[in-house]
């Protein structure tokens, strides 16, 4: 710790990181920002170079890079059980809310008046996506290369309906290959080995016992979703927008468990919320178990998409947090994760297209021949209502840059309204 106050103690972790987690609106940059003044102008927990470093490689983890952040912070300043209470507390608030607006929806969502209002929610969401396009890009594509890189990746999802991970490693390795070899200096300080593959073998172990008992049950619907979700938790890299296409392909078209109505409202839902976008998995989960069995089973699988989903994120900041210095020396690795953020702009850029094409239409199929496969919708079921809805959000958000929740609540109410007339 090279700040100027002493470590705090449990009561003001609890204290600081308890606000952060209540307040947490609006997404990974309102959400860093807000750190950023608390932990490091406020409470001087980090200092400026601290935080950044910290920054940068959440950025580059799968995961959340704002609960991941939250984490390192609570680490930094009071070891693994720090990062604990404060990571824990980025996400707890957002899940508590995530359970009980899933079990509104699954009692209330095909309430005419309730789906006129997701309708505008769902206009607000594809201007959310298109500002994540416009700064990410804003902060990785600098150059010919990244440009190619974020192109290449959307035209491999959007014309071939690329597998996500394919797509994404690709990228590293060709950013891997294209790094020089000059820089290739020594550690700046020794590495923990052991350490390090105690505190990843632990956390392995708890983050695969509740698959363990859902298999020892023989409960096929959380044994499914402890797998998918656990698979998703190491492919995320970008953030949730990154991964949602990913997520909505096999979710809504490879296994059915939600239509493509259902998954919008779920990442409408999820952005009304405190916390991480990313939670968006839990609600996929609890309504996937409402619908196969019950209240019981929802909460059931709303807690093993949670567990599968987050524990990873503790894992690799307390696993990898000691690398940081050490990640700065090594140019090959470094070269691969910007290639992979260029590539993540593509990702994000073909989730747009497919949001939008859900929510301006009612009937949207694919194109197939031989390798293509293209979203194609079906022109005589465009809803210029949902144009026009997107386009106020539009102005709002873009134009008159007003707060994330008052344009969704305006915006629900304005569906209201228009189902209403």
């Amino acid at each position: 710790m090279t700040t100027d106050r002493p470590a705090p103690g449990p009561p003001a972790l609890f204290r600081i990181f308890g606000r952060i987690g209540v307040l947490s609106f609006g997404g990974p940059a309102a959400q860093i920002a807000l750190m950023h003044r608390t932990l490091v102008d406020e409470q001087r927990w980090l200092t400026e170079a601290q935080f950044l470093r910290a920054l940068s490689f959440c950025m580059l983890l799968p995961g959340p890079e704002a609960m991941q952040l939250a984490t390192y912070a609570g680490w930094r300043v009071r070891g693994i059980s720090g990062g604990l209470v404060a990571g824990g507390l980025f996400v707890l608030p957002g899940a508590l809310v995530i359970i009980g607006l899933a079990y509104a929806y699954a009692a209330l969502g095909d309430v005419p008046l309730v789906q006129a209002a997701f309708l505008g929610i769902k206009a607000t969401v594809i201007v959310i996506v298109l500002q994540a396009i416009l700064k990410l890009s804003a902060r990785a594509l600098k150059g010919a290369e990244p440009v190619a890189l974020a192109m290449l990746a959307f035209l491999a999802l959007f014309l071939f309906d690329a597998p996500f991970p394919l797509v994404i490693g690709l990228a590293a390795l060709w950013g891997a290959l294209r790094a020089g070899t000059a820089d290739e200096s020594p550690p700046p300080a020794r590495l923990d080995g052991a350490r390090t593959l105690r505190i990843a073998g632990a956390g392995v172990a708890l983050w695969a016992a509740p698959i363990a008992v859902a298999w020892a049950a023989g409960s096929e619907l959380l044994l499914a979703l402890g797998l998918f979700f656990s698979k998703l938790a190491v492919v995320t890299f970008g953030g949730a927008y990154a991964v949602l296409a990913y997520m909505s392909q096999e979710v809504v078209t490879g296994r059915g468990w939600l239509s493509a109505e259902q998954m919008l409202d779920a990442l409408g839902l999820a952005e009304t919320t405190p916390g991480p976008l990313i939670l968006v998995t839990q609600f996929v989960g609890q309504l996937t178990g409402q619908d196969a069995g019950g209240p019981v089973l929802a909460l059931a699988a709303s807690l093993m998409t949670l567990w599968v989903t987050f524990v990873p994120c503790f894992i690799w900041i307390f696993a990898g947090a000691p690398l940081i210095d050490w990640l700065e020396s090594q140019p090959r690795i470094a070269a691969a994760l910007r290639a992979i953020t260029a590539a993540v702009v593509g990702v994000i850029a073909n989730l747009s297209v497919w949001f939008a094409a859900h929510v301006l239409f009612g009937e949207v199929g694919r194109v197939e021949s031989g390798l293509l496969s293209v979203v194609a919708p079906s022109p005589g079921s465009f809803s210029p209502l949902a144009l026009g809805l997107t386009v106020v959000a539009g102005i709002l958000l873009l134009a008159l840059r007003w707060p994330l929740l008052a344009v969704l609540g305006l915006m629900a109410g304005t569906g209201v309204v228009a189902g209403l007339l």
